[in-house]
Order: structure tokens, then sequence, then C-alpha cells
């Protein structure tokens, strides 16, 4: 499997990309090398190798969620440069 500078040149134009002669040449060298490493990768029997979502064992470290009490209203707002209806009011985003 290879990648054509054809290729590499249409997939940085639909990136909004503007690539000069050399970086598509480049890059479809690189990308042409990163693919050869992948098939070579491929011939590796993963036959008894079981799935991993992560290299290291791992375990959920997070604490459980529980009602507690929280920092009242109006101690929130105390120093809020605007607010509104008992809200933060912020600049708007959209127009």
């Amino acid at each position: 499997m290879s990648i054509s500078k054809e290729q590499v040149q249409k997939v940085a134009m639909l990136g909004r990309l503007k690539l000069s002669e050399e970086e598509a040449e480049q890059y479809t060298t690189q990308l042409n090398d990163i693919l050869q490493f992948v098939e070579k990768l491929n011939e590796l029997d993963t036959e008894t190798v079981e799935p991993t979502s992560h290299v290291l064992p791992m375990q959920n470290v997070l604490r459980e969620d529980e009602v507690r009490p929280s920092l009242e209203r109006d101690k929130a707002l105390a120093n809020a440069p605007e607010q509104q209806d008992g809200m933060f009011r912020v600049p708007a985003v959209f127009e």
C-alpha cells in the first residue's frame, strides 16, 4: 500500500492547506514510510495477545458521586463583576 503525491495534494486541499511542491513530495515520502512500517507490524502474529485499552494496568481512581453541601449562591456571586437573576453575567459569545 502506498500513497501518491496527488492523494497528498487532495487531502491538503480538503484540509484547506496550501502545500508547495517540495512539501507535497516530503509528506508523500513520510506517509509512505509510515504505511510501510504499519504493513511490517501487520506481519506480527497477535493471535495470543489480549486486546488492551492501555499499556499499563489502570483502574478508576475517581471517587463515588455523593451529594455534599456546596458554596452558597450569595457567596459564590459575591466577587462576580456582573450578575443577573442569581447567575454570573458574561459577555455574549454569539451575536
